[in-house]
């Protein structure tokens, strides 16, 4: 009895096997499956059996050899559950189909979680040391591997049907029952033994070659039978529910790769035919201004490799189409005759119109996608650089900021100025001779601030400012000086003021005078007037004060832009009976014009008796000679004098051009019924130098080329050619230009040819 207390009986394995653990234990837990238990209940066994069968195990696990069962136990768990599958499993799947198949597996499936479960719970002693020491798979996993040989194996071609099979069924539209599925796919990922293997290769793969059929099939019968919206509209909706249909039974792996399936065959393929059908493709949209549809497109086209240029391409064409289309109307006014003036303001209100809409459209409708910025860019930048008439764009621009920024023009609070100030400068950037746009700006600033016709001080900096921001201070820095000119001229004038007085001169008519610096200002034409004595006294008095107070500058005159008010009688002829009548004016003149009234005033007589008799003709040459202006401009001014609306001169014979055979004459009949008139004249100035323009341009080129040369030392032709392209931003040379510039820096000994490469230059230090 000693004995055995201390060495337990010998289990042989059979008895131990068929009265304990088979009996006990396995023959029970199948019986509960085939039959059915509480699946709320985790407990099939108690722990009192459970641990009955336990400690028979490893009462056999832990015998001396050769009585040690371990490994044939490993076996008979591998054999117990394989019988089960064979006999038990396989023929309750044989011969279901579809959905019956899928609802059959899926049970077998849990029951087989549950039976490896306890299987597992029964030989755990195997896993902790035969296992471990003899580089076995665990029981749980070698459980699963019967379960995949088996029956997986068997069935999954047939239930990956099944399941593709539901999957397009809900895409038509029909309820499906989605947890069966999500099992099914759940059961296809444990095959994977902790790896998605078997999801990817027995059913990915199949999933996404049906979905490519499936949307292939759908896609054609949408474009067939629906327009551009409302196909992008079931594509987005489709794109949507896939992800969806992820998220509600898929492997989260699968999204990347079934919408990029879907948005291949929905999209990517369908692209040309969607974007250029005929009345509801990409131009359509645009011309309708189907904003929401728009941003559909978008939005489904950026998803797709290249999807966007296409779309791009057509936005651009549509926006050029647009304002060629204004340019054209332009061009088709010209030819019917209306008269072509530097003043198109509904032509550039058109242009900017354009630009706000497309601008909104890029913005709201692509969220500012690069591709759409570029393509409305160049769309601009092609129309805007097209002139048609003798005004070139820039000028039309040009002359429209003038109008805004000039008093007396448009009536326009200052928010609305701004924002056409700054809409004209997002106009202006698409210009390519922009040197052009400024020598013009510039010129008409000047005519602005010289005549004080500017409407506010606030107002031309904001403008100048918007230009800077976008060219740089070299392309404003004229601008600036001209108006620090005027902003200095303030306490010159003030200065000058209080400094006449101390000369003690009574007969000194009002006058003031503008000093400009030469570099910041147009050139403007230097005419020398014979002038009246008044004035020869007043120039006299300002030189004296100005060289004293500047030794190193000299003045030179520029009496083109000046302007003056004078007073005039005339004395008509008096009625019968009437007496004789006086009639008393202040005109405000040009000193060219006021030069030459005053000429009329005989000898500089200035007596009533003189003046009375004051009705002598004067030939086109006497007056020519008494006032010494050149001939293109006395005619300018004896035209606004005696051909304009308030003919202050009459002229024989009558008529509205002036030549040199006409005679003239103080036309004492004058009347009008207010006592302050303006005297216009037609401009002596044009509106800029194209000559200047040239010239600047050929500094800016030689420049870029010998900086270009300095920094490189030796270039070939072409190099150098697209390099100063892609320095000058204010205009675009001709490469004919660039290249007689290049052979001028070698005439004066800037560069050389390299003597050892044909069309390659050398920098000469």
């Amino acid at each position: 009895e000693e004995k055995n207390m201390f060495s337990p009986k010998i289990i042989p394995f059979e008895e131990g096997w068929n009265n304990e653990i088979k009996a006990k234990a396995i023959d029970i837990l199948e019986e509960m499956l085939n039959n059915g238990f509480d699946r709320r209940s985790q407990q099939l066994f108690a722990p009192k059996e459970y641990v009955q069968t336990y400690t028979t195990c490893y009462n056999m696990c832990t015998q001396r050899s050769p009585y040690n069962w371990s490994e044939q136990l490993y076996q008979r768990h591998g054999e117990t559950i394989c019988n089960y599958l064979n006999e038990t499993v396989l023929p309750a799947l044989k011969n279901k189909r579809s959905e019956y198949l899928l609802k059959e597996l899926t049970e077998r499936w849990n029951n087989h979680k549950i039976m490896n479960k306890w299987m597992q719970k029964f030989f755990m002693y195997l896993d902790r040391y035969y296992v471990k020491h003899h580089s076995l798979p665990t029981l749980d996993v070698a459980g699963l591997k019967h379960f995949k040989n088996l029956v997986y194996g068997e069935v999954k071609k047939e239930a990956v049907g099944a399941i593709l099979t539901m999957i397009d069924t809900e895409r038509d539209g029909a309820m499906i029952d989605r947890d069966l599925v999500k099992n099914c796919v759940e059961l296809i990922e444990a095959m994977g033994m902790g790896s998605l293997d078997s999801y990817c290769a027995d059913f990915e793969e199949e999933l996404l070659n049906a979905t490519k059929e499936y949307y292939k099939r759908i896609s054609q019968a949408w474009i067939e039978s629906d327009d551009t919206p409302t196909y992008l509209e079931k594509a987005e909706k489709a794109l949507e529910a896939e992800k969806q249909r992820v998220a509600n039974y898929l492997n989260s792996s699968s999204e990347p790769k079934l919408l990029r399936v879907c948005e291949s065959e929905l999209l990517e393929k369908r692209e040309t035919s969607l974007l250029e059908k005929d009345g509801s493709g990409c131009r359509a949209l645009l011309a309708n201004d189907r904003a929401n549809d728009l941003a559909r497109m978008f939005r489904l086209f950026s998803r797709v490799p290249n999807g966007l240029p296409p779309m791009a391409a057509l936005v651009k064409a549509h926006i050029e189409a647009m304002g060629t289309d204004i340019i054209s109307r332009r061009e088709q006014r010209l030819e019917n005759g209306e008269k072509d003036t530097n003043q198109d303001p509904a032509l550039v209100k058109e242009l900017l119109a354009l630009h706000d809409k497309y601008l909104a459209v890029v913005a709201q409708q692509f969220s500012g996608n690069s591709l759409f910025q570029k393509a409305l860019k160049e769309a601009f930048v092609e129309f805007v650089n097209h002139d048609v008439g003798k005004f070139s764009n820039a000028e039309l621009m040009s002359s429209f900021c003038d109008r805004i920024l000039k008093s007396g023009g448009e009536k326009l609070s200052d928010e609305e100025i701004e924002a056409y100030l700054e809409k004209t400068v997002q106009l202006f950037s698409y210009l390519t001779d922009k040197d052009l746009f400024a020598e013009i700006y510039r010129n008409q600033l000047a005519k602005r601030l010289l005549n004080q016709r500017s409407a506010s001080d606030d107002a031309e900096k904001l403008m100048i400012g918007k230009l800077k921001l976008r060219c740089g201070s070299q392309f404003t820095g004229k601008m600036e000086g001209m108006l620090n000119d005027l902003a200095i001229g303030v306490d010159h004038q003030q200065d000058f003021d209080q400094h006449l007085p101390k000369l003690g001169q009574d007969k000194i008519p009002e006058f003031s005078v503008q000093v400009l610096t030469t570099g910041y200002w147009p050139s403007f034409h230097a005419i020398e007037p014979r002038l009246p004595n008044d004035m020869i006294h007043c120039t006299n008095i300002f030189k004296e004060y100005y060289d004293k107070k500047n030794s190193k500058r000299r003045l030179a005159w520029m009496y083109s832009l000046g302007n003056a008010t004078i007073k005039a009688s005339f004395f008509p002829q008096p009625k019968k009976d009437n007496k004789p009548t006086t009639k008393n004016y202040d005109l405000q003149v040009s000193t060219l014009q006021a030069v030459v009234l005053l000429a009329f005033n005989v000898a500089g007589d200035s007596s009533e008796d003189h003046r009375r008799q004051n009705n002598t003709d004067w030939s086109y040459d006497s007056v020519r000679q008494a006032v010494n202006i050149p001939d293109e401009h006395l005619k300018r001014v004896l035209h606004s004098l005696a051909c304009a609306k308030h003919k202050i001169l009459s002229k024989t014979p009558p008529g509205n051009a002036i030549k040199s055979t006409d005679t003239f004459r103080v036309n004492a009949a004058f009347s009008c019924p207010m006592r302050k008139i303006r005297i216009p004249m037609a401009n002596l100035d044009e509106s800029h130098n194209p000559k200047r323009v040239e010239e600047d341009r050929t500094v800016a080129i030689e420049a870029a080329v010998v900086r270009i040369m300095k920094a490189r030392k030796t270039l070939d032709h072409q190099q150098l050619l697209a390099e100063v392209l892609s320095q000058l931003s204010f205009f675009r040379p001709n490469p004919k230009v660039i290249k007689r510039r290049i052979e001028a820096l070698i005439d004066r000994e800037y560069l050389e040819r390299d003597p050892d490469l044909p069309n390659a230059y050398r920098y000469l230090a």
